[in-house]
């Protein structure tokens, strides 16, 4: 076809390949260039952010940090750059005791002060469209709304992060989102950049042990711990600095899902994490969560093996013990997901007097990142005055104009110092509130480089995997597997098998059986990426240490409880009413939640004529959303369901991810009918209540209560990982 150019008024020729010859001239290839500024000036080296020392902060006129981070703040509109996909609650936050002694924040020091709260969960990778169950770090960031201002705590739910200077977050974040060329994978690390990346930073590697473990799959954001990440400070009113890190600790203990139902879970139901915390405030099932420091003495900043400003490291909790600070309640739905949970802006910067940063140099550019990429996301620098981000403490300042202001000044002054109105608002001396920064000498020569002592990128790597029990381990193994196992490269994977050579020799053998490449030979001395990868080059000089952490292990730590645990009753017409409603009762009683299954909605009638409302039919519903089932006796509906491919389904799966089974007379026969296998059902008789590997099972005159009681019992064992091995279906 031709079109008229307008400017010469002849005509010109346009085919399917016009766009793509006007495209050329834009078009760039990197290949065998140096890398530059946007500006064209060559990059000497683009690993550390400039400091002040290599342990220093980092400075302002570090012009390519600040032009890396903004070009990486402002890249994508509106979402979140990262964390775009999230779930808030608001709620309050009250201490046990006066923390004053450490601490002079207000929120701390009053146990009889609630401070209200807003947080937001969330994924990191994903868009706002992924899914919720992905394998991905969880972001846990709280807003205390303080009488002395905002506070904000952004965290994750792991401990250590991926890198230890800001300046390298771009490159993380492009690595492990999907590939610029054809966007994919959504919301998964498991493809070629992000191993490449990784295999060529040791630094991760400690974070990726997590990042592979149960960790990354939460059952719940109610069932999540929380970390600060960072070293902070608390000072007290005498000025006394402590070295501080953040923890909140789940009342409902620590849970994840297994990663077969995680990954049908994206499918079945992807805002399954949302739509659990939304459901649980709803009912009033608020979720709580305590807040536990660590403590430091500024002495004893370098007692450790490791070093104290690397947020690739957590201190381990047999060192340093947490203390608790109080408890987090979150009771309250929002109101408009669009005016609160999107429109929620967090910065860490955001501090109040008695809390005070380091020179942490990831923390040091996040300092500078989330403010900037507030900007961006709003468009304008009025966005602390969105009604979710305001402080319940007067604000007064000389900002009075820009898009999107929302209050109304009045006089004439908009500067400081003025005498024409009467110096106000005036300066807060620190005994009134004003914030003073911890006095710290700082000393270095100006430098692009990172301290010595963030060299060791395995030992807590080691530790983690040191901590874990054996089912753990192998579901990390798993992970790895298929992580790297969707790595086209075999040099990628063979390169992070080097770097897990490192962490456990054994470790990386497991994974290696899985991903069609063997160790390289000499993997513990050769190079990786810019760092020397020799162990002995890589250990800081000699301090406290432990060779594994308990405290990490999720299986070690589990809190047993039924509370908020949903399961589900399968039935249909002919089931036993009475033995339902009496396993009914002793399960709601222990705070858990039932919910009637059948093949379709409606009303059953049971085998004595009394009915019940059916909650979920097969088609909209499974096992994976449910912590345990249960399946009354009934001749008759027993039989119905041992024709019912989803039934057997439900049940089936339920058994391979090793969730608590009960059932009663004839249903043993299902059961067995649907494979589950490694029980002796031969053993059972009518007086019997037998309770094996979570599988609790009771002849038609067994005892009720005895029968409920095992059941219970076996739900508060969240998991049965024996059968994972001894009992797996065919």
């Amino acid at each position: 076809m031709e079109e008229k150019d307008n400017k010469q008024g002849m005509p010109i020729k346009v085919d399917e390949n016009s766009k793509n010859q006007q495209l050329e001239d834009f078009r760039e290839n990197g290949h065998g260039q140096y890398m530059t500024t946007d500006q064209g000036i060559r990059i000497n080296h683009t690993d550390d952010s400039l400091k002040a020392g290599s342990r220093g902060p980092t400075l302002l006129e570090d012009f390519h940090f600040r032009e890396k981070m903004t070009h990486f703040d402002h890249e994508r509109m509106p979402e979140r750059a990262v964390h775009a996909r999230g779930a808030g609650a608001h709620g309050y936050f009250q201490p046990y005791e006066s923390m004053a002694k450490y601490t002079k924040a207000k929120f701390l020091s009053d146990p009889s002060i609630k401070t209200p709260v807003f947080v937001r969960f969330s994924t990191v990778v994903g868009s706002r469209g992924s899914a919720d169950t992905v394998r991905d770090v969880r972001g846990f960031a709280t807003k205390f709304y303080t009488e002395e201002g905002n506070y904000d705590l952004v965290g994750n739910n792991m401990p250590p992060f991926f890198i230890q200077d800001g300046i390298k977050f771009p490159d993380l974040v492009h690595a492990i989102k999907p590939d610029p060329d054809n966007e994919m994978p959504q919301a998964s690390a498991a493809h070629d950049t992000f191993w490449d990346f990784a295999s060529l930073m040791p630094e991760t590697t400690h974070m990726l042990m997590w990042v592979l473990s149960d960790r990354a799959i939460p059952r719940s954001f109610r069932m999540m711990q929380g970390f600060g990440v960072h070293t902070f400070r608390f000072i007290n009113e005498a000025g006394k600095s402590r070295f501080v890190k953040f923890h909140w600790r789940p009342m409902l203990g620590t849970h994840s899902m297994v990663w077969d139902e995680a990954q049908k879970m994206a499918g079945k139901d992807p805002d399954w994490l949302r739509r659990d915390l939304w459901e649980a405030i709803e009912m009033g099932e608020y979720p709580e969560f305590e807040l536990a420091v660590q403590l430091v003495e500024e002495e004893d900043e370098f007692m450790f093996d490791f070093d104290l400003l690397d947020a690739t490291k957590l201190i381990p909790e047999e060192l340093v013990p947490l203390t608790p600070v109080g408890k987090m309640v979150l009771n309250r739905n929002p109101d408009n997901f669009f005016a609160e949970t999107e429109q929620v802006a967090f910065h860490p910067g955001n501090l109040v007097p008695g809390i005070d940063v380091t020179n942490d140099p990831l923390l040091q550019g996040r300092l500078f990142s989330y403010l900037d990429t507030q900007l961006n996301r709003f468009n304008s620098t009025n966005f602390s005055e969105i009604p979710v981000n305001r402080p319940v403490c007067p604000v007064h300042n000389h900002q009075r104009d820009g898009f999107m202001r929302q209050t109304i000044n009045k006089g004439k002054t908009n500067y400081w110092p003025n005498s024409l109105g009467n110096g106000c608002p005036m300066m807060a001396p620190e005994h009134m509130g004003g914030y003073v920064h911890h006095m710290e000498k700082v000393e270095g020569h100006k430098i692009r480089a990172r301290s010595e002592s963030f060299n060791d990128h395995y030992s807590q790597a080691t530790l983690f995997w040191n901590s874990l029990t054996e089912t753990e381990k192998d579901h990390l193994v798993a992970a790895a597997q298929f992580e790297l196992g969707k790595v086209a490269s075999k040099e990628v994977r063979r390169r992070q098998l080097a770097n897990f050579h490192r962490v456990d020799p054994q470790f990386a053998a497991l994974v290696a059986v899985g991903i069609g490449v063997e160790v390289p030979i000499g993997a513990d001395s050769e190079s990786t990426g810019n760092y020397e990868a020799n162990a002995a080059s890589q250990q800081m000089k000699k301090g406290k240490s432990v060779k594994e952490s308990p405290a990490v292990s999720m299986e070690k730590n589990k809190i047993e409880t039924a509370k908020s645990r949903k399961v589900a009753i399968l039935i249909e017409e002919g089931f036993e009413y009475n033995e339902v409603m009496q396993v009914k009762e002793a399960l709601e009683a222990e705070g858990a939640h039932v919910k009637i299954i059948s093949k379709f909605l409606g009303k059953r009638m049971s085998s004595t004529g009394q009915e019940l409302e059916v909650d979920s039919s097969h088609v909209t519903t499974a096992s994976i959303m449910y912590d345990a089932v249960y399946i009354p006796d009934g001749e008759k509906s027993i039989r119905t369901m041992m024709q019912l491919g989803d039934a057997l389904h439900f049940i089936s799966e339920a058994f391979k991810h090793a969730k608590a089974i009960a059932t009663s007379g004839y249903g043993i026969n299902l059961l067995e009918r649907a494979f589950v296998l490694g029980i002796n059902f031969a053993d059972q008789n009518s007086g019997n209540v037998v309770s094996h590997s979570g599988i609790v099972t009771a002849g038609s005159d067994a005892d009720a209560s005895d029968f409920a009681n095992k059941f219970i019992a076996a739900i508060k064992k969240h998991r049965h990982w024996d059968r994972e091995k001894s009992m797996t279906p065919a």
